[in-house]
């Protein structure tokens, strides 16, 4: 099969497009054939090596853990899914080797859900990591209630917009932090944008001069201790990129793979209460632009690589390696 990856660690140039082996089946996996798969931070993040310390890397090491595809061969112990069925999933493993930029995957059972049906494949992947991510935080951790009011960070941003659409969704009143240029953007998401940046505090204590009950830090630094001064007596904090949150008494949250939660996400996106803007798409074989452009870190919504299928392969031998 074709496919994207790096043998050592280093910048975009380590990817390399080519040939590579057919990945095996075992009795609780599925091997999907990849349609599409988004670009998150963590990423280029695990390319450069900063994960190393947490995640033993296989080389050649194919990236990618958001994929959203097509079920061509379930494992002998699978009885969740079947040919043909449509998926997404948020396909992290303990170590880093198997993943979905490349024309077939095999993923975990436990870490997929059915593709939302008015999603395209291109949508549908950018949803996993981001909507779990946002999910767990808001219900799990931050335990968002109706009428509360929650400050998202980097709201145009992949997690960010998630976060202010299920926020809104539960009934919170939402203040998003984004750039001007995203104001509009993060309206049309539920929310009410502030510019961040130098008076960022005094902004939002514009909006809520009594604190925010939640805020949800996706930067991390001067942005974290902001946002712990901002809250009302007794709110609460959690950050997705800065382990001194505990200092504040907060929370540090790492998503993990939940395929309860990740069906959640699929019905919510089908019930129209969360949808994923796609800023751009990269064929396969160009996918270190796709990380150029997402280690920049000014996206609006995700950055999505797609595998063409010119014609079905072959399902059987060929496409599964058996």
């Amino acid at each position: 099969m074709k496919g994207i990856s790096y043998s050592r660690y280093g910048g975009p140039e380590v990817l390399e497009y080519g040939e590579l082996r057919l990945p095996k089946v075992g009795p609780d996996s599925v091997l999907v054939k990849v349609r599409a798969a988004a670009v998150n931070p963590v990423d280029w993040k695990c390319r450069e090596g900063y994960l190393d310390g947490a995640l033993e890397a296989v080389f050649p090491v194919v990236p990618g853990w958001d994929v959203s595809g097509v079920v061509v061969r379930p494992g002998p112990a699978v009885a969740e899914f079947a040919v043909g069925d449509e998926v997404i999933g948020y396909i992290r493993e303990d170590f880093l080797s198997r993943g979905s930029f490349a024309e077939y995957v095999a993923a975990p059972v436990r870490t997929l859900a059915r593709k939302p049906r008015n999603l395209s494949f291109e949508e549908a992947a950018g949803l996993p990591l981001v909507g779990l991510t946002a999910y767990q935080v808001l219900v799990k951790v931050l335990q968002v209630r109706r009428g509360e009011t929650v400050l998202v960070h980097a709201a145009a941003g992949g997690v960010g917009s998630i976060a202010v659409q299920l926020a809104h969704h539960l009934g919170a009143r939402v203040i998003g932090t984004a750039s001007e240029t995203n104001h509009d953007f993060v309206r049309g998401l539920g929310g009410e944008p502030v510019t961040y940046g130098a008076g960022l505090a005094e902004r939002v204590r514009g909006l809520a001069p009594e604190g925010v009950d939640a805020a949800f830090d996706t930067i991390g630094g001067e942005t974290l201790r902001i946002s712990a001064n901002l809250l009302a007596p007794e709110g609460r904090l959690a950050s997705i990129a800065d382990g001194d949150v505990v200092e504040y008494g907060g929370r540090y949250y790492f998503v993990r793979p939940d395929p309860v939660d990740l069906l959640r996400l699929t019905e919510l996106a089908e019930a129209g209460a969360v949808s994923v803007h796609v800023s751009e798409t990269f064929p396969l074989e160009r996918a270190a632009e796709a990380h150029r452009l997402n280690q920049e870190g000014r996206t609006r919504g995700k950055i999505v690589v797609t595998v063409e299928w010119e014609e079905e392969p072959e399902e059987g031998r060929g496409a599964t390696g058996y």
